[in-house]
This record gives structure tokens, sequence and C-alpha cells, in this order.
């Protein structure tokens, strides 16, 4: 009878590599919990991100290196541990939260908004703790998205509580004022409210805090550079010309303050019909690709228009919570993905934390 051992198995494992981080499974201490019961071998890998794309090549990966071994049932289960960006300090805003990811777009009508909702509720969907701050005070739209309505309550220690919904803890100016009535407030008011959703909101511990920042290149974007450290940013842009000219200046705006971009997103890329599934480019085409390229960014996605997105945003099932999602659900998720593996290297790998310099 083949006699397996845990010497042999983890000899084995650390033959495995990593595939984005580098490095073998057994060196980065990524297994746990090995259990043998004579050809059965179970075991857990704990990942840095729930999110991780490449599960699916890691595990391949292993079966590869124990298969040899006689190994004839095996049973990998998935845990995960996301690593803070930055070192906490007792002065930080935000203490709790490992990493703050902005979503940002040089113009409105491309769908910022959209592409934050689902980032978001994609990671709380895949194992994470995430929380959406809609930052956009003069235009706030992430409680209609999400299908939230009502008031924050207040907890003990008098700190405002985030509605919840789709796994995701929201905050947004529309929870408190009234419905249909308009944010006339100047810079420094817009400021202000975001500092307090960064401060006096009780967010918990986060993976991920997403933050749907306003159009354009203004007083929102300077104080949450300001007010804490960002550990990436998201551009969004659609295909056509007019979108790329000022998504253009959003990425020389995060590059003045000293915000690293993880790369752009092209939303409205190509409708999908639905009856025949031939794509029509009705907004141009590789507009984003080209950007990226040009640039020195990834293309983190390319998200198709798809009528399931507009019509779970209306009644507050994003495209990728809903039962039957569409391509453009695909997408969004691929993307959240390859965010939260662009968000894992980064960390791995020491990135310097931003100073922001401003003159």
């Amino acid at each position: 009878m083949i006699q397996i051992t845990e010497s042999a198995v983890m000899e084995a494992l650390s033959h495995v590599q990593e595939p984005e981080l580098g490095g073998d499974l057994v060196t980065r201490n990524m297994v746990r919990d090995l259990v043998i019961d004579g050809t059965s071998v179970a075991f857990q890998i704990e990942l840095t991100t729930p999110a991780c794309p490449l599960k699916d090549e890691i595990e391949s990966r292993v079966h590869a290196a124990l298969d040899p071994l006689g190994v004839e049932s095996l049973d990998v289960t998935w845990g995960a541990a996301v690593r803070r960006a930055s070192p906490r300090t007792a002065e930080q805003l935000l203490p709790n939260v490992k990493n703050v990811v902005a979503v940002g777009s040089g113009k409105g009508g491309v769908g910022k908004s959209t592409v934050a909702v689902n980032l978001a509720v994609a990671l709380a969907r895949d194992g994470a703790s995430v929380g959406l701050l809609d930052a956009d005070i003069t235009g706030p739209n992430v409680p209609l998205m999400l299908g939230l309505d009502g008031q924050p309550g207040k907890s003990a220690d008098g700190k405002i509580i985030p509605l919840s919904r789709h796994g995701v803890k929201a905050i947004s100016i529309q929870f408190f004022v009234p419905q249909g009535q308009p944010i006339i407030w100047r810079g420094p008011l817009v400021g202000g409210a975001i500092t307090q959703f960064l401060r006096d909101v009780d967010w918990g511990d986060l993976d991920y805090l997403i933050v749907d920042l306003p159009p354009g290149t203004s007083d929102a974007q300077l104080t949450l550079a300001q007010a804490v450290p960002i550990s990436g940013a998201v551009l969004v842009t659609t295909p056509q010309e007019v979108s790329l000219l000022d998504v253009e200046k959003a990425l020389a705006m995060f590059r003045r303050l000293s915000v690293p971009v993880l790369g752009i997103v092209e939303n409205m890329a190509g409708f999908i019909c639905p009856h025949c599934g031939e794509t029509v480019d009705i907004f141009g085409r590789g507009g984003g690709e080209r950007f990226a390229r040009d640039h020195g960014l990834e293309l983190l996605g390319g998200i198709p228009l798809d009528v399931t997105v507009r019509q779970g945003g209306d009644v507050g099932v994003p495209a990728v919570a809903q039962r039957e999602p569409g391509p453009a659900a695909t997408a969004f998720r691929d993307m959240a993905r390859t965010v939260a593996a662009r968000m894992d290297v980064r960390t791995a790998q020491g990135a310097a934390q931003p100073v922001l310099t401003v003159s």
C-alpha cells in the first residue's frame, strides 16, 4: 500500500509556484491544516486575497505535484488574509481599513459609479470585507444602485453605522437629504463631507474600501488624497475620444498627487445584441486599450453594454449579483479579481507609500 507522508506532500508543494507573487506555497506559508488519510489528502491554501483570479491555475499545479505521490483523492479548500497596503498607525483616519481603492474618471456619463458598485459587490461575493464610500456628493447614485433606503444608525460611541446590502457597507450623502433635494455646495463643504465620512463612520474591519469619486479633478480628489493613504486608483473611460481626452487629465491628477494608478477600465465597450449576439461598437472600439498602451497602464477590463446592467442599476441589483447575469457581469467579476490581484502584487512587493505633493 502506498504510504503518503506529510514530509513528502510538503516537499512536493515546495515546488508549486504562486503564479503572480512568485515563490512556492510552502515558503510563503500558504499551506494550512494538512490532513492525510491513506491516499486521501486535504489542506487549505491561504491566499492573500479571496478574489484571486488564479485559483484554478494554482489547483492544477497542486494536482500535478501530488499525483506522482499516489494521491487518489485531493480536497483543496481556500482561505484568505488580505494584507494591508500601508503600515497601520494610530493617527490614520481609517486604521482598520487595509486598502483604499479610488474609482475615478475625467468626465461624467462613463459609468464610473456602475463600475465602482460592481467592483465592490464582486469583491464581497468573492469573500472580502468591503465598504463603499459615495464621494460623488452632488450626484450620489450608490444608494439606488445598491437598493439601499433609509437612514444610517449610530453606534455606542456616536459614530455613523453604514447601511449594508449585497455584502457591502455603504455610506452616501443621499441617506441624509430628502429625495430630490439638490446638494448645492461649494468645494470646502464637499471636502468636509468626505472627511466626515472617513472620520465619523464606523467602517469596522475592511479588506477594501472602494471610493466612488465625482467626475473631474477637484476638491473631492484632493481631500481624499490628503486624508488617507490611497492604495490604488482605477480609471474609467469609454472608447470614444472625448472620454479619453478627459481621463488623461484624471491620470495626470492622480500622478501629480502621487497616487498609484492600477489601470483603466473601458466601459461600454460594444453592445452585445441579446437576440443575435452580434457586437456593435456604438462608442467606438479599442480606445481604452490604446490609452493604456500609450500611457504605460494596464487595461483592467472591457465592460460591454448590457441591458441587464441598466435594469439592475435601476432596481438596486448590480449586474454581478443578479440570478441570471449577462456578459457584463462576467467582465465585472474578471475586472474585480484583476484589481485585487494587482493590489496584492503591490503590497507583496512593498511598494512605497505614496507621498502627497501639491504645488
